[in-house]
């Protein structure tokens, strides 16, 4: 029972949809366990999945957002604004039961709601990590830590698995997501802009450059300094993957294929970034056997995918057949869902 951070610095690999078809699956085969989506997207994608999809999710979205007091993230941000240093202990007032809002997720899954209004706020959480106290960097860091904390506490657990749904781009609601996480879970999509986001996101956590003398990020340079941890990657998952023909097929397993050689060369050199699942499995000795523990992928289910995303409905439970989405009939053939189903199961079975 884990922190996962869902990210790349790069948008439109899927990662809101991941979110939420990980999350809703994970809850369903633990059925026993809270589970936490916290959604520090500001497009809040995976809140509009998770709440009824494209139309129920975002009237729920505004109707949550409209309110005062807010009770999304923007509104718990707001809240840490005014005591950056000392947490008010107000954070399990911002957590929802998504089952209430859609019917199709299950009941034992929670959301801190995503909102818009976290670009406004983004200079002005900048601004609160100096000037203040000397380790006012690390405090405001501590934020989301802080929220799954509140939140915790008024479950009266110790732990319970959380996913974080990330800004694409490395901005300071990025940095808080990694302060809070555990284990990081890195979507891409089959393509070239996906391998260099990939060592993106190994140079800003980790300070792995390619090339001498390349500056470090703000964000590591601090989380050394304050012997803050950082999130290690768990798993590397080609989200979505089209697969329409042999020939598409292959190039698209070289792109994946050149990524995880990038990933496996950092895990030769740094294997402290990575972590070790199932518990107790010894280390990787080989690439073959590094790519079996690290690399997932989730192939593309096409019209299902759309239908599921659109209409809140995880794919796991979305039944074949015709559905109205947004005053339109879409066809979902068991076919489509076949491709993605057992891909996400599986994936999820190794979530620890």
């Amino acid at each position: 029972m884990a922190v996962y951070a869902l990210w790349n610095n790069k948008g439109g690999v899927g990662k809101s949809y991941l979110t939420f078809q990980v999350a809703c699956e994970y809850a369903l085969s633990h059925r026993n366990e809270k589970v936490l989506v916290i959604d520090l997207c500001p497009q809040a994608n995976a809140s509009s999945m998770l709440l009824g999809g494209i139309i129920n999710g975002e009237k729920h979205l505004e109707e949550i957002s409209g309110k005062s007091p807010k009770r999304t993230i923007a509104g718990y941000i707001e809240e840490r604004i005014v005591s950056p240093y000392l947490s008010p202990k107000k954070g399990a007032s911002f957590v929802l039961q998504v089952h209430p809002f859609n019917k199709y997720v299950p009941d034992n899954l929670y959301l801190v709601v995503g909102d818009e209004a976290l670009e406004v706020q983004t200079s002005r959480v900048a601004k609160a990590t100096n000037p203040g106290p000397t380790d006012a960097w690390r405090l405001v860091h501590g934020w989301i830590s802080d929220l799954i904390s509140d939140i915790r506490e008024s479950w009266n657990v110790k732990n319970c698995t959380v996913f974080i749904d990330c800004n694409p781009s490395f901005s300071i609601y990025t940095e808080l997501a990694m302060s809070a996480s555990d284990r990081l879970i890195i979507p891409f999509s089959a393509d070239g802009s996906s391998k260099r986001a990939v060592r993106a996101v190994l140079s800003l956590l980790y300070g792995v450059n390619r090339i001498k003398g390349t500056e470090q990020s703000e964000f590591f340079l601090n989380s050394t300094k304050f012997r803050m941890a950082l999130p290690k990657i768990y798993a590397y998952v080609g989200n979505r993957l089209t697969q329409m023909n042999l020939g598409a097929a292959s190039a698209f397993k070289t792109v994946v294929n050149e990524i995880g050689k990038e990933i496996w060369a950092v895990w030769q050199k740094n294997p402290n970034h990575f972590a070790i699942h199932p518990g107790g499995t010894p280390p990787p000795r080989t690439a073959v056997e590094f790519r079996k523990m690290f690399q997932a992928e989730i192939n593309d289910a096409n019209t299902a995918s759309v239908v599921s995303g659109g209409l809140g409905i995880p794919i796991s439970i979305l039944p074949a057949g015709r559905h109205a989405l947004a005053g339109r009939y879409s066809t979902v053939n068991q076919t489509q869902l076949n491709k993605q189903k057992p891909n996400l199961k599986k994936f999820v079975a190794t979530i620890e």
